[in-house]
């Protein structure tokens, strides 16, 4: 008996330690980082991460949302509870849990009246699902109207323990996820109304100062001399893109939206909204502080004042602001030198418009509203979704009309975007799915042998194109839109609509609590919904005379 409890014993203690070694390089045993199997609750709370104070629409009390944290093959139970409260912005809410390919799971895509109604207040909703095969770096955010500008935006990674590049770095942790936002000092809801609305700062990690603000804090990067760092880069802005750098240092590439890149050395990138990477920084520079950079699109953005910055630190420097130069760039990321480090290659035949299925969407804009091959996208009262799951298969079908492009199952689509409009460049995502990017805007290669693969692309500016190729491997509704969240707004959007009569068939049991959501949903009252009402656009007018027409529904 005593050989037996003294066996029981020694296996508990190797099984602890196991716990414990795994943890050193896995960031749940750090404070604040949730797990796969959690609980977020989306509420209302007075904050100022550029010095300037105001309500905001956070997950669990703080901006940005806590990092979620999993290691590959985990299977997600998320439970979204809505505690919100401020009637000056949405009260009602859904959370999109960004490049996660739900497959089999679309009911849990998180995406207001495409895959479900949105969560009301004093509500919850379990997400559940799994991503067998994903590993990297994604980001979830609220996906009704603009909610997600108003604060309801986190990380999320999921750690591969077998990472094929693992022997290039030796710290990737909670402490090396970098998220680069812009924030607004009026609610979002006011600021819908209002055509080309500018942010008044961007933040690092959640901190930042504004021009003409008070010298707040800014967030600092610590490393250790001679240590490698797998920086996580998350662009959760609504609109900006970024140029990011860090004075006196190479990044390499090594990570694309999930996807992870022949490894690439560059001293700047562009980053667009929606878009994450990984570079890999090597702390060889002396001891000191040194400037991160990331200088928003828009117009007058700098560094004066510390504004667009952050501190990267050397362990043993001074508490002091840097004194570094921001010198010019001599080698800035270009996507065409990305390169897909797994299975490289677009499907289908190797030669443009040969593809089972050949998609050419032209987005133009007037009035400040976005319009894809001359339809303007307005949520349906149904989440589509909920349509297919009830009958319908069809175009003439499915709602909103003109919007809905219905796809045969296991075929390969090569969509062509051209943007005749002003408000560019705008990043592209697709939900559901990584897809090849086989011309990038303002590129006249092709490349289909080994284009980078991701699921966010910059569409580029007035008269580009950009070409991408993806298999119809998951059937159900798919969002494809603008990831500037006032574009989004505004009309920039379509439905991918993968193989619908397959739909039902492909999708795990769709939980009860979920045929619940539209019934509660369509209850509410206007007053219920929150966002200010008629005195959001009576505000939206005391600012600017350049409106959206009024009563535009969110």
């Amino acid at each position: 008996m005593f050989f037996l409890l003294l066996l029981v014993s020694l296996v508990s203690s190797i099984h602890a330690a196991s716990i414990v070694s795994r943890s050193q390089s896995y960031p749940l045993s750090q404070p604040g980082v949730l797990g796969p199997k959690t609980r977020i609750t989306i509420g209302n709370k007075v904050i100022a991460p550029d010095g300037f104070e105001r309500s905001a629409t956070v997950v669990n009390g703080i901006f940005p949302g806590p990092l979620i944290a999993a290691q590959k093959g985990d299977d997600f139970a998320i439970e979204v509870f809505n505690e919100l409260e401020d009637k000056s912005m949405f009260t009602s809410t859904s959370v999109h849990w960004h490049g996660i390919f739900q497959n089999g799971t679309n009911y849990a895509d998180g995406t207001s009246f495409v895959t479900q109604c949105p969560i009301a207040q004093n509500h919850s909703f379990l997400h559940s699902f799994s991503a067998p095969n994903q590993a990297g770096t994604y980001w979830y955010h609220s996906h009704y109207s603009v909610q997600y500008c108003d604060g309801l935006r986190g990380a999320l990674v999921i750690y591969d323990p077998e990472d094929p590049l693992a022997h290039m770095y030796d710290v990737d942790d909670a402490s090396t996820v970098i998220t680069l936002s812009d924030w607004y000092h009026v609610v979002a809801p006011i600021l819908r109304d209002i055509i080309g609305t500018t942010a008044n700062s961007s933040l690092i990690n959640g901190l930042g100062r504004y021009a003409g603000g008070p010298a707040s804090e800014l967030a600092v990067i610590t490393v250790e001399q001679g240590k490698r760092y797998r920086m996580r880069l998350v662009a959760m802005s609504c609109d900006p893109n970024f140029h990011f750098s860090i004075d006196g240092h190479n990044l390499t590439v090594i990570e694309a939206d999930g996807q992870l890149t022949e490894p690439l050395m560059v001293d700047e990138l562009r980053i667009f909204a929606g878009q994450r990477y990984s570079v890999v920084l090597a702390a060889d520079k002396p001891v000191d502080n040194y400037w991160i950079r990331s200088l928003p699109n828009l117009i007058n953005a700098s560094y004066e004042g510390g504004t667009n910055s952050a501190i990267l630190r050397y362990r043993g420097a001074p508490n002091a602001d840097p004194t570094t130069v921001n010198n010019t760039s001599t080698n800035v990321l270009k996507e065409t030198d990305l390169h897909a480090l797994i299975n490289p290659g677009a499907p289908g035949i190797p030669e443009y418009g040969k593809a089972d299925i050949n998609l050419n969407l032209s987005v133009t804009t007037e009035g400040g509203i976005f319009y894809v091959n001359n339809v303007t996208f307005k949520p349906p009262t149904v989440p589509v979704l909920l349509q297919i799951l009830s009958g319908a298969q069809e175009p003439s079908q499915l709602l909103p009309n003109g919007s809905v492009i219905v796809l045969e199952a296991n075929k390969v689509v090569e969509l062509t975007m051209s943007t005749t409009g002003a408000g560019g460049p705008h990043p592209v995502h697709l939900h559901g799915h990584a897809f090849d990017v086989v011309q990038s805007a303002g590129s006249d290669i092709f490349n289909y042998v080994n284009p980078v693969r991701r699921d966010v692309v910059s569409a580029g500016g007035k008269g580009a194109r950009m070409v991408i190729r993806w298999t119809t491997d998951n059937s159900g509704p798919w969002y494809l839109h603008c990831h500037i969240d006032w574009h989004l707004d505004a009309g920039f959007a379509v439905i991918m609509a993968e193989s619908p009569s397959d739909t039902r068939a492909h999708l795990n049991q769709v939980p009860q609590e979920w045929d619940q959501l539209c019934p509660i949903f369509d209850s509410l009252s206007p007053t219920q919904l929150g966002g200010g009402g008629h005195k959001s656009y009576e505000e939206a007018s005391n600012i600017t005379t350049v409106l959206f027409p009024p009563s535009r529904l969110p």
